[in-house]
């Protein structure tokens, strides 16, 4: 019998047998099981708020996958159960899978525009980690004006910061401009930053004098750095593989654990299989190094930055035509591609071999993340909107790349585990336990699918039929309910 089946079983004991076989030491007694007796012990006959019936309840965490109960109180989910339960609102999930929400790892400001396609696609926790904030205060209390659907939070961006100081990206810093960065990201964690991020690819002038300092300090503060990697191609010089030594490189000499951002558009493309192996060894060095993906043959950014520098063409092996403006069907010429480079539009390129993303989404710590968020004018990659269920359409249900209970993992409890050491909050996130938040998503496994495209990246997934956060329903049977404003901040350990 597997772990995961004898599990699955522990789920449908009664509380006396349960409770039978742990004394008897049949089964090992976990914070769980007793979390679990304690509640069929005092919680019988109790109405809960919410009760979702009948639904596949898959935990990744305790590798559970059964057709069971789950009751929801004031936020959070009380018992997950064989036992028939009582609710003021009974959702029948029969024949759908009940999961805990997705967590957007990399993502951008939750702005008003984007959150409702992030809510329809199962997202029910949005991590401004590509990016994020010079100031977390600020930025904390302007995202809770907009009262958001769904839970926020946010980096310390280096780029940013530089940027203020400098204001040229390929200039080289000082050592009192140095210092001085070092105290903004010193400030900033202390007020609730989730880690630090820089994106190198934009900023070249950033040295390994700068980013190892910052990166100490991040791993003083127990919070990871997140990297766009400096090279993402195969083309000398500078190819992925030097990228990815740059950041290991970092990782070793600060102790700080390091996540690279989109790995099959920035330090994968065209060189997977490598890549991955530099990663598998350097974890089995015991570095503390993760990544994401998103599920797209095509990556997406603005035409103005260092990515389309002279020798764009030869670095990432397409031409002009192989470039298409987000939020249209133009595809460019050298004519449209000067022009729309002046106004700064983004486009997607066509440029991601499928067989990279394969590669990726089969590494155990390779999680999701969709680098995008739907904003005004819809000038978007289609990742802002369907990311979450093109995972599960396209690399479990079509392709069979990874399992269902994996794909499920790399979007709840691998982002959950990447942030545990910075927040306490993400120990409650990703999970489908008792005493865990309230945050859940059930969904048609069969019919799930994104429907965003190039030309219309606005356009919502489909086969998500109910989305809560924090125990309220944000989205069901009716549609979106953007009165429901129930997210919540997501920091760090502040210690001022």
């Amino acid at each position: 019998m597997s772990r995961g089946t004898s599990q699955i079983r522990v789920t449908h004991l009664t509380s006396f047998h349960l409770v039978f076989l742990l004394l008897v030491g049949a089964l090992p007694l976990r914070a769980s099981d007793e979390a679990t007796i304690l509640a069929n012990e005092e919680i019988q006959g109790e109405t809960y708020d919410i009760v979702i019936l009948h639904g596949r309840v898959m935990d990744p965490e305790q590798r559970l996958d059964s057709v069971i109960n789950v009751g929801i109180s004031g936020g959070t989910i009380v018992i997950v159960t064989a036992d028939q339960l009582k609710g003021r609102r009974m959702i029948d999930a029969s024949g759908l899978v009940v999961a805990p929400g997705f967590i957007d790892i990399l993502s951008y400001d939750p702005v008003e525009s984007g959150v409702w396609t992030k809510i329809a696609d199962g997202v029910t926790t949005n991590l401004a980690m590509h990016g994020g904030t010079v100031d977390p205060d600020q930025w904390y209390r302007a995202v809770a004006r907009q009262k958001p659907p769904l839970n926020y939070g946010a980096s310390f961006f280096y780029n940013q910061a530089r940027m203020r100081l400098i204001g040229d990206r390929y200039a080289a810093s000082t050592p009192a401009i140095r210092k001085e960065l070092v105290e903004v990201a010193r400030k900033a964690l202390r007020r609730g930053a989730l880690g630090v991020s820089f994106s190198l690819e934009y900023v070249p002038g950033v040295t390994g004098e700068e980013i190892i300092p910052v990166m100490a300090l991040g791993a003083r503060h127990g919070v990871p750095a997140f990297f766009h990697a400096r090279y993402s191609d195969m083309e000398e010089p500078g190819t992925n593989l030097d990228g990815l030594r740059e950041i290991i490189g970092y990782a070793r000499k600060t102790g700080c654990a390091a996540h690279i951002g989109h790995i099959n558009s920035t330090g994968g493309t065209f060189s997977m299989p490598r890549s991955i192996a530099m990663l598998d060894s350097a974890r089995s060095a015991g570095l503390d190094v993760t990544a994401c993906v998103y599920p797209y043959t095509y990556w997406g950014t603005y035409l103005n930055s260092a990515r389309f520098d002279a020798g764009w063409q030869e670095r990432f092996h397409i031409s002009y035509g192989d470039l298409q403006l987000g939020g249209s069907r133009e595809r460019l010429t050298r004519e449209t591609f000067l022009k729309n480079r002046r106004l700064g539009k983004l486009a997607v390129a066509y440029a991601i071999p499928d067989e990279d993303n394969r590669v990726a989404l089969r590494a155990p710590y390779v999680m999701i993340g969709s680098d995008a968020i739907l904003e005004p004018g819809y000038n978007n990659h289609p990742r802002a909107s369907g990311t979450f269920s093109r995972t599960i359409a396209v690399y479990v249900r079509e392709q069979k790349t990874i399992s269902l209970m994996e794909a499920i993992a790399k979007m709840t409890l691998l982002p959950a585990l990447r942030l545990e050491s910075a927040s306490s909050s993400m120990k409650r996130k990703g999970r489908l336990q008792a005493g865990k938040d309230a945050d859940v998503v059930v969904f048609d496994a069969a019919r799930i699918r994104d429907r965003s495209t190039v030309e219309h990246p606005e356009t919502p997934s489909e086969g998500i039929h109910y989305v809560l956060v924090g125990g309220k329903v944000v989205m069901d049977e009716a549609g979106l309910h953007k009165n429901v404003r129930n997210g919540s901040p997501i920091r760090g350990h502040i210690v001022e």
